[in-house]
């Protein structure tokens, strides 16, 4: 049996060769380490794909999450990789093996009332503050990304059907509804809106030119922060409240994909583990079986 203290030491001096820091040379010992602990005593040249597997599982069983998993996979393929240099194994058993995928984080929505309480105290009782509302109301009210309110031009809009054409990624354009509370406050902006002669933007700044993706983030996050939200609400947090809202009231997944603009169905589904939270809440507050005894 090949003596694992001495494989260590001799793969950590060719690490120091290599140039390797301080930190990233204890990081791939601490890493190996773990994984002859995790195989017990067994010989280091006798490691398997199958080893390898289950000391990737157990760790997962753990709780760590993929980014570890996937930095300490790299640790033993570096070592093992070394070992088949030294002419000590025949094949790398990290070969082939991948750390399990990480998760997506799910998209942050906001509740309806805690919408409905950021949009209303937007006063508009001033230009700046009424062309905010107008955005705002109709970043919300039809599931605009940024870079749509942005790009948006007067003549994309047609009031009096209550529609606007929106031009999506790859430059692909969509109809949309615009709801009745954003109309009210848009046409209420639009009479007051002073834009430089040649500037079509719907939504401008103090000097009439086109309003920047940056303005629109910084002044969303000061009315959440006058609101007295407890988080820093963004432009696509509005988006994702409109998906969720939508899929809670009406559960019709292809509907909601129209209206995003997503090219594939799969995209769209990850708002119903929202529906399902929303839902999983509604019956622990209501079925009697799911409370909690005192």
């Amino acid at each position: 049996m090949a003596d694992a203290s001495s494989l260590l030491l001799d793969f950590a001096n060719q690490l120091r060769l290599q140039g390797r820091s301080r930190h990233t040379l204890d990081a791939y010992l601490r890493d190996l380490k773990q994984l002859h602990q995790l195989r017990g005593e067994a010989d280091w040249l006798q490691t398997r794909a199958t080893d390898i597997g289950k000391a990737l599982s157990s760790l997962h069983g753990r709780g760590l999450d993929s980014r570890s998993l996937a930095r300490k996979l790299s640790s033993w393929r570096q070592f093992f990789d070394w070992l088949l240099q030294q002419q000590l194994i025949s094949s790398n058993p990290c070969l082939g093996l991948r750390a399990p995928k990480q998760s997506k984080p799910l998209p942050k929505a906001l509740p309806v009332d805690g919408t409905s309480a950021l949009l209303e105290h937007i006063p508009a009782d001033d230009t700046l503050s009424l062309r905010d509302r107008a955005l705002f109301e109709l970043m919300y009210s039809s599931g605009l990304r940024l870079s749509e309110a942005v790009g948006l031009d007067l003549p994309d809009l047609d009031l009096s059907e209550q529609l606007m054409r929106v031009r999506g990624k790859g430059n692909k354009v969509r109809l949309l509804p615009i709801g009745r509370t954003a109309l009210e406050y848009l046409r209420q902006w639009l009479a007051e809106r002073q834009a430089e002669a040649d500037c079509p933007a719907v939504f401008v700044g103090r000097h009439g030119q086109r309003l920047g993706g940056r303005q629109m983030q910084k002044r969303l996050a000061e009315w959440s922060i006058r609101t007295g939200m407890d988080r820093h609400v963004h432009p696509h947090m509005l988006r994702h409240s409109f998906a969720s809202h939508i899929l809670q009231s009406s559960g019709d997944l292809r509907a909601v994909q129209e209206l995003l603009g997503h090219a594939n169905l799969s995209t769209t589904q990850i708002y119903t583990a929202l529906d399902f939270q929303h839902l999983a809440k509604v019956y622990d507050a209501a079925h009697p079986r799911a409370k909690k005894k005192d």
